[in-house]
């Protein structure tokens, strides 16, 4: 589990296929800020831009750490077949503070920005979300954009989308990888993990 905090910024700075074949998938390499794998160990979660991935070698000492990507997983998510900036979380500890929402690192669709612009000192980011998720988001919601813990700000459904609208302070942008994104860009969202079990015992009854 993840709170969609994010905990440090990274680059894919190697994809390397794992077969001739495409639907072998690829092994990453991710460089990472000083310090940051300290206190990880092989086998440990890592989330990168809200993906949950398991980290397969790392050497702290030199910063990096690689994970092995499913061709499936590779077909369901953006930002992580080329190299680049990369949000990082490490799996949430009993003890750590919840400061975002519930977090599965299971990314539920790919949305496109279709508006990021300054208003007053924040940002405004809108973002089109495949209309099967249209259902799970709400004024005041809670939304995961590529690992980030979001609030839904507003909600307009549409004919073959739902557009979601967000407000980006100061801080976020300086923090996470959300201040490089421009209108077409793909990102990874997870919906609210509530909403989810919500509707599962509203459809049982």
């Amino acid at each position: 589990m993840f709170t969609g905090i994010i905990s440090g910024l990274g680059r894919l700075s190697k994809v390397a296929p794992l077969g001739a074949d495409p639907s072998h998938g690829k092994r990453l390499t991710i460089a990472t800020p000083p310090g940051y794998l300290a206190d990880v160990q092989l086998g440990d979660s890592i989330a990168l831009n809200g993906a949950c991935m398991t980290v397969t070698a790392f050497d702290a000492e030199a910063d990096w750490f690689t994970v092995d990507i499913s061709a499936e997983s590779l077909d369901k998510t953006a930002g992580l077949a080329d190299p680049g900036p990369l949000n990082l979380e490490k799996a949430l500890r009993a003890s750590d503070r919840l400061g975002g929402h519930l977090v599965s690192g299971h990314v539920d669709g790919v949305g496109t920005v279709t508006k990021f612009a300054p208003v007053g000192e924040s940002w405004e980011l809108c973002i089109a979300a495949p209309q099967a998720l249209g259902r799970y988001l709400a004024y005041k919601g809670s939304i995961t954009v590529n690992g980030v813990s979001l609030t839904v700000n507003r909600v307009t459904d549409h004919a073959e989308t739902t557009e979601l609208g967000i407000n980006l302070i100061p801080h976020t942008l300086e923090h996470t990888t959300l201040g490089t994104l421009s209108v077409g860009a793909r990102v990874n969202l997870e919906i609210d993990l509530i909403a989810r079990y919500v509707e599962r015992m509203l459809g049982s009854r």
